[in-house]
């Protein structure tokens, strides 16, 4: 046998082994990365709309509140998309011959809605509900991103279940109150938040969360004072933390 293989063929076997029992390590890897990319989560991709809105220009330019578009945000799972009468409202007055609102004023005439492209959806078997993160003071950036910085509108986050659960199963590290105005609602809060974008861009009036949020990252602490007072708001706030991690939540 010695005049078959040289010494150096043990070496090349103990390598093919080595290798073999390294693929699957190597291939489970490579597909998870390639899994949460955002080649195919679409996290911080712009999707080509119909309209080049820009949140940007509308939300924190001119201050326009969030609930003049998303009417259901509030009372409702699904925040909604404006109808084109609500575009028209201002766009009948101006920017009247713009050729970029062509579709805009082609839908008011016809009556057939504008069909934009959907940026955040949950799969089917998902149940997602609007209303109730936002009246328990869960801030529309925590889960869209930096929503006031897009000129078009992209994916904040990947929305896998593993990131839900972050939150479902600690929330008094998302929970918090606005020591600057300790009278608002958790749905009030929210929406101020963007108040405060407008009037305090240097970030002097919010809170640590608020900052981060301003920033475009989620309003998650894990500083002990704040997890504490997390906990409070869990109470006052009526959040069933045993409840937020039974599967039936989310999955009905």
């Amino acid at each position: 046998m010695a005049n078959l293989f040289k010494p150096s063929a043990n070496s090349a076997a103990k390598v093919s082994l080595l290798s073999l029992a390294g693929l699957p390590v190597v291939l489970f890897f490579t597909g998870s990365q390639i899994s949460r990319s955002s080649a195919n989560t679409g996290v911080e991709n712009p999707l080509s709309q119909p309209i080049p809105f820009s949140h940007q220009h509308h939300a924190y330019e001119l201050g326009i509140d969030c609930r003049y578009c998303h009417t259901g945000v509030e009372r409702t799972g699904y925040a909604g998309l404006p109808q084109t009468e609500t575009c028209m409202s201002c766009h009948s007055q101006i920017w009247t011959n713009s050729p970029l609102l062509e579709p805009v004023r082609k839908s008011y005439e016809t009556g057939e809605p504008i069909k934009w492209a959907l940026v955040n959806k949950v799969p089917e078997f998902v149940y997602f509900n609007h209303s109730i993160h936002v009246n328990r003071g869960v801030s529309c950036n925590n889960c869209h991103g930096p929503i006031q910085k897009m000129h078009i509108t992209y994916k904040g986050r990947n929305l896998h279940m593993s990131w839900c659960l972050q939150c479902h199963s600690k929330p008094e590290e998302y929970l918090y109150s606005d020591e600057k105005n300790p009278d608002l609602t958790p749905r009030q809060q929210v929406f101020n938040f963007y108040l405060k974008l407008q009037t305090d861009p240097n970030g002097q009036q919010m809170g640590p969360q608020e900052q981060q949020l301003a920033l475009g990252n989620e309003q998650r602490t894990t500083v002990k004072d704040l997890v504490a007072r997390g906990n409070e708001l869990l109470k006052q706030r009526g959040v069933k933390k045993a409840q937020l991690q039974d599967c039936a939540v989310c999955h009905h």
